[in-house]
């Protein structure tokens, strides 16, 4: 597996969900093996995750979900925004819980991108499944956000 960047135009550190290596919430590096499309994650929920007793929120399983889906797009050269996710949590996920997140494209209609992804533990049970639908920016769209990003970098 390599090393990536799903989103080229802007610095992970900036990210929600994987920008703090030191936060105690969650952790997440992501990775593509040489001959395929699919983005993998390793990931980390930590305590600043709780919702259930001694187990990661649902929100913060989201929330890991979205961006890798949306990062599977834009390591694939589709700069997106979410429309729409869904998530089927299939069984509690513990705090101090390590994984793997997988996340591909499912279809692709015009500007609409139909993604998959599942959150496994590291002895394969999957502990939550995602669908979305992402809608591909607009070359303008895509001008202003990368506008915005070099006002906060230079700036």
């Amino acid at each position: 597996m390599i090393p990536v960047n799903p989103f080229p135009s802007a610095p992970s550190k900036r990210s929600y969900v994987s920008g703090e290596a030191a936060a105690d919430r969650m952790r997440v590096a992501y990775f593509r093996a040489p001959d395929s499309d699919h983005l993998h994650a390793a990931v980390w929920f930590g305590p600043g995750t709780e919702g259930p007793p001694d187990s990661v929120h649902g929100g913060a399983i989201a929330a890991v979900l979205d961006e890798a889906m949306g990062g599977v797009c834009w390591m694939n050269g589709h700069p997106v925004v979410g429309a729409r996710i869904t998530i089927n949590y299939l069984h509690l996920t513990p705090l101090g819980f390590e994984g793997r997140v997988e996340s591909w494209i499912e279809h692709i209609d015009g500007r609409k991108i139909s993604i998959k992804s599942k959150l496994t533990g590291n002895g394969g049970r999957v502990h939550a499944e995602g669908d979305g639908l992402f809608i591909q920016l607009q070359p303008e769209q895509q001008a202003r956000f990368d506008e915005a990003r070099a006002r906060r970098r230079d700036g």
